[in-house]
């Protein structure tokens, strides 16, 4: 599909510089969906394969094999690195059309110490039932230490659940726990604020002003059953932004069951957060937008018309050629006087050697 650059790059007329076409990513995600589910039925129907009869039955054809949901990526290209340390704690950014709506969910929630009362909090009356049965774990952090020491049981651990949210208190301590298992797959676990906040006077206590249990009594200040359930569904429906000091970032925007239309609300969502909140400089540090499948090609939905980030850069740059012909030219001199001199020097020789072989 030919993309024209005056499409791709429009200027908004207040507010941020830049904007992405909304009719550009409609176009450009129901090409890649089409594209998608044409390979799908294409693999089910290589995959069909004919039952042979038995005992005299009739031939029958086999089943064709239901596809998985394909997920659909964002790729952000940035002009510098978006961050400039890796930030091990994962962003979140909210969109219209979450990617975990199955009642079938598995999640995993870790806790501080003790996940007595989260199990608590969840097995209340007050906690939602449909959002409690799709919490078919909850377990302490030292209870993961202890249980899932070796690489096999966090494989397993990582194979028994879609989805794992984490207390935000230990978020950080879990890379260590968990290890590259997870933190190398798709599945890292996802902050979530279950902590009571306490206040006085309507104002949040700071932390030294906080209340604190007695010596040698584990107390885990948890919010109530409304807030806890709150901000899980609040988590649930965002999207999580893992971010490195790279010029890149793959994005998980949406599945191959997603309409065209929930594609580019929530492209449009991703994006805004993105410039935002987590890319340094925001709209001006951005280069390209690009939208894809697991195996497809990258289809543009926005490109800059500047490859630059600030002016300077640009003049930087040319002081730098400049400096380095300058430099250039004075190694060449150098170079051409050292063979020149090296030469004087081989033909005065070869006088005295002349001269000596001739006595008057």
């Amino acid at each position: 599909m030919a993309v024209s650059s005056e499409e791709l790059t429009i200027k908004a007329t207040s507010g941020s510089p830049y904007q992405l076409n909304n009719e550009q990513v409609i176009r450009a995600s129901t090409a890649l969906l089409r594209h998608i589910k044409s390979e799908e039925k294409k693999k089910a129907e290589e995959s069909t394969v004919k039952k042979l009869p038995i005992d005299g039955d009739s031939d029958s054809e086999g089943e064709e094999v239901s596809g998985e949901d394909v997920p659909v990526w964002l790729i952000l290209t940035t002009k510098k690195h978006i961050v400039d340390k890796n930030r091990l704690k994962p962003g979140k950014i909210p969109v219209p059309h979450s990617l975990n709506t199955s009642s079938s969910l598995n999640i995993c929630l870790i806790t501080a110490d003790p996940q007595r009362a989260v199990k608590d909090v969840i097995a209340d009356e007050a906690f939602p039932k449909s959002l409690s049965s799709r919490i078919t774990k909850v377990i302490g952090l030292t209870k993961l230490k202890e249980r899932y020491k070796s690489f096999e049981s966090r494989r397993m651990l990582l194979s028994e659940h879609d989805v794992f949210l984490a207390d935000d208190r230990i978020i950080l301590r879990l890379i260590k726990t968990l290890g590259k298992t997870f933190f190398k797959s798709n599945k890292r676990p996802i902050p979530v604020r279950i902590e009571e906040i306490q206040k006085a006077n309507g104002k949040r206590l700071k932390k030294d002003d906080k209340k604190r249990p007695p010596p040698g009594e584990k107390y885990a200040a948890v919010a109530s059953p409304e807030i806890v359930a709150r901000e899980i569904e609040k988590t649930l429906d965002c999207i999580p932004v893992h971010l490195a000091p790279a010029t890149t970032a793959a994005i998980k925007v949406g599945t191959s069951r997603f309409t065209p239309q929930q594609i580019t609300e929530n492209i449009e969502a991703v994006v805004k957060g993105m410039t935002d909140k987590f890319v340094t400089k925001g709209w001006r540090n951005v280069k390209a937008i690009h939208v894809k499948g697991a195996n497809t090609v990258a289809m543009p939905i926005w490109l800059a018309s500047e490859l630059w980030l600030e002016d300077s850069d640009v003049r930087e740059n040319e002081e730098q050629s400049e400096v380095k012909a300058i430099e250039g030219s004075k190694k060449s001199d150098k170079k051409r006087k050292a063979v020149k001199a090296a030469d004087d020097s081989n033909s005065k020789k070869r006088k005295v050697t002349e001269d000596d072989g001739f006595p008057m």
